[in-house]
């Protein structure tokens, strides 16, 4: 592991813009995890996402490969990481989502196929797929919509009851092209007692990256934060009907220079921040940079921004996880540049942030999650990029 740098920065107005990372001290280099690499595959072409599920409810989270190239979904078994193929012959898969219907202790899958970055030719197919007497088999599908340029799926419990009802965020509207994708666009949710398709909103401008389901009321029921060109909305389920507020405008760039690519919540000792990536997919043309930025507020107001990294290449998943165990969440940056690479950005007690390197230029950080993947209660991480896979054992530091 590369050691940990400073982030200096210095405050502009309401922001705070990194300007050097200089190595820590004698005594400060050592990071308090000590997470060693294994890798599950090396041959999944299109390697986008990964999620984490139980798939055979044995009690072990299992990882569930998202990978276009290989036109097959496909599940690894914990802790040998077997390879069970569910369906075969999957056309531009693009994202997966894992969620127990019908609470058998195995997950229903669904995931969005067809995809291409112009949506006018995407078919944005939406398959469900469930197991059979053996989840290690190739498991039964249904198509169930078709929405162009189909492109994240989150499941969500947003009544706070078990049910959960299905996220899906096409990436653009139906008429958006490159660079600018100036369309409507909207984010649909599903029911699985019906599967008819409804809408969380039709107010979306462009690209829409980012779909983060949180607790944000701190009531059993989950909310929705969306990250797009037009920022980060926070999205509310009451009454049967679903509300919209904006926290943050992200990059205060021009169209299409501006807004946000992901965002997750940060735990803290002093209250939750927001962290996002901004702009979409950033410093690749034509798109001029990109950051990791915190927001500090409260309620609905959150104008507290501080750029925390500015160094990202086509910036692209963003996790929040405790690894050490205090109480405060890291955060975790992959991006797909060149370089490429995963960051871990720790914040310190005298409120700074500083970085450590996961991967430098080995594996495209196109998606990471974080999970307890061998029951220890250190959270552990997952990584997927290129045509690699890979988990992260969080190991008690020596």
């Amino acid at each position: 592991m590369i050691p940990a740098m400073k982030l200096a920065h210095v405050t502009i107005g309401a922001a705070a813009l990194v300007l050097s990372m200089t190595q820590a001290g004698a005594g400060q280099s050592a990071t308090p995890w000590n997470l060693v690499e294994h890798t599950v595959a090396t041959d999944l072409r299109g390697a986008y996402d990964v999620v984490v599920a139980d798939m055979n409810h044995d009690g072990k989270q299992d990882l569930l490969a998202v990978a276009g190239g290989t036109q097959s979904l496909i599940w690894f078994e914990n802790p040998s990481w077997a390879r069970h193929v569910i369906a075969t012959g999957i056309q531009g898969l693009i994202n997966a989502a894992a969620f127990d219907i019908d609470k058998d202790g195995i997950p229903e899958i669904a995931a969005a196929s067809g995809f291409a970055t112009e949506p006018a030719k995407s078919s944005g197919v939406l398959t469900l797929y469930t197991h059979t007497a053996d989840p290690n088999a190739v498991w039964t599908a249904k198509e169930f919509d078709r929405t162009p340029a189909a492109h994240r799926l989150r499941w969500i419990d947003p009544e706070g009851n078990g049910k959960g009802m299905l996220i899906n965020a096409p990436l653009a509207g139906l008429k958006a092209t490159a660079p600018d994708y100036k369309d409507s666009n909207a984010v649909y949710f599903y029911d699985p007692s019906d599967w008819k398709r409804q809408t969380v909103t039709d107010a979306e401008q462009g690209v829409m990256h980012g779909l983060y389901v949180t607790d944000w009321d701190g009531k059993k029921r989950e909310s929705l934060l969306t990250a797009s060109f037009m920022g980060v909305f926070l999205h509310r389920y009451e009454n049967g009907k679903w509300t919209r507020t904006q926290l943050s405008a992200g990059s205060p760039d021009a169209w299409p220079n501006g807004g946000a690519g992901d965002v997750v919540t940060v735990r803290t000792k002093a209250g939750r921040m927001l962290a996002a990536i901004e702009p979409f997919h950033g410093n690749t043309a034509p798109y001029p940079d990109i950051a990791v930025a915190v927001y500090t507020g409260s309620g609905d107001k959150w104008s507290g921004r501080t750029v925390i990294d500015q160094t990202l290449n086509y910036g692209h998943t963003l996790v929040a996880a405790d690894l050490d165990g205090d109480g405060v969440d890291e955060l975790i940056a992959g991006f797909r540049g060149k370089p490429n690479g995963v960051n871990i950005y720790r914040l310190g007690a005298d409120k700074t942030w500083s970085k450590t390197q996961l991967e430098s230029n080995a594996m495209a950080g196109s998606g990471c999650r974080a999970a307890d993947f061998n029951n220890d209660k250190r959270m552990d991480l997952t990584c997927t990029g290129g045509t690699m896979l890979k988990w992260y054992e969080n190991l008690p530091v020596n």
